[in-house]
């Protein structure tokens, strides 16, 4: 999950709501800029955050009963991610597995499991980019795109934008380009300089839940509190 304090509780929103809102930011890239095997880019981007824990026992909760903003890392959840993903595809596979790569690599060498996991991930990509005939940089240029709509996602899933319409830098793009956004003052629209998108203008959405309860005793209890709310849907659109 992705948890913010609010004046009355927590603002809630499912990972893999931000993977659906990334998917809607992917949906409009250039069209010919987009990479490879389109459909099952797209389908990474949905489900690069799956295999998440189930609401049992206090999987989603810190000691203190509040809800867990990003869980912390499992072997078993980055397994089951990449499982997902391959039965769907071995090029939706190759996507996510490295994005796993990308989020864990870093932390080679504090923990055997990962160690494992890691360099099955290395020898997955090899065999899954052999089997599809293409060459690394044309694998890497779809998970540039990937990784750059997963970190705008979170821009605006956690509310980062700065105000005065100062500008942030979202990542760099899968040609290599540094991206950057801002809000407007007057509409509250977002501009993305240089703009990668096909249409001029166009709106993403997120379902965000309003709690009202600062503690939970365990999962269950988040989980109810979580579905006996209304959806509080939170639009932005891009305008270039």
């Amino acid at each position: 999950m992705i948890v913010r304090p609010s004046s009355q509780g927590w603002e809630i929103i499912h990972q893999q709501a931000h993977g659906l809102l990334a998917y809607q930011i992917a949906a409009n890239w250039q069209i010919s800029q987009r990479p490879l095997h389109w459909p099952e880019t797209l389908t990474a981007l949905l489900e690069h955050d799956d295999g998440q824990h189930p609401f049992e026992g206090r999987n989603h909760l810190s000691e203190a009963g509040a809800p867990l903003s990003f869980e912390p890392y499992s072997v078993d959840q980055c397994r089951s991610m990449v499982d997902i993903a391959l039965r769907k595809s071995r090029w939706n596979a190759l996507m996510v597995s490295h994005h796993a790569t990308f989020l864990y690599e870093s932390m080679r060498g504090q923990d055997k499991a990962l160690d494992t996991f890691l360099d099955q991930q290395k020898d997955n990509q090899k065999k899954w980019r052999k089997g599809y005939g293409v060459i690394q940089r044309d694998v890497l240029y779809a998970y540039d795109l990937v990784q750059w709509c997963d970190a705008l996602s979170l821009i605006l899933c956690r509310q980062e934008l700065p105000p005065e319409a100062r500008q942030l830098e979202i990542s760099k793009g899968p040609d290599g380009t540094h991206h950057f956004i801002h809000q407007r003052a007057d509409d509250e629209s977002l501009c993305v300089s240089p703009w990668p998108f096909e249409a001029n203008e166009f709106s993403v959405h997120v379902e965000v839940y309003l709690v009202n309860q600062l503690q939970f005793r365990d999962d269950t209890e988040l989980y109810n509190a979580i579905n006996d709310v209304p959806v509080d849907l939170r639009e932005w659109t891009f305008r270039k």
